[in-house]
């Protein structure tokens, strides 16, 4: 298998994955100041089952905890991973805020 290689495209709002230069599949995302809204998520037929949805979350939801953001996983297929993955359920907005900003 080739190498997976991630882009965040923000003229796109979404995160795109390549295999071997080629496109493989993409999660989409509303940006806001204090968070990004995952809304879709789509990997390509020839590319399912190699682990390409599992390299998108995780480099979008690293990018995200480097930009300080929270997210809210409406789409289904990040939603689970963030369940199957408990060090990035930290990431997730949650109403009320556990921690009060000072």
């Amino acid at each position: 298998m080739a190498e997976i290689s991630i882009e965040d495209r923000p003229d796109s709002k979404r995160y795109e994955a390549r295999v071997a230069g080629e496109p493989a599949g993409f999660a989409a995302y509303i940006l806001t100041d204090e968070l990004i809204v995952f809304t879709h998520t789509e990997v390509d037929p020839a590319y399912e089952g190699q682990g390409v949805g599992s390299a998108i979350a995780r480099a979008a939801l690293d990018d995200v905890r480097t930009r300080k953001l929270k997210v809210l996983p409406l789409c289904p297929f990040i939603k689970g991973w963030i369940q199957r993955h408990a060090d990035y359920i930290d990431l997730v907005y949650q109403a009320p805020q556990s921690k009060v900003s000072e």
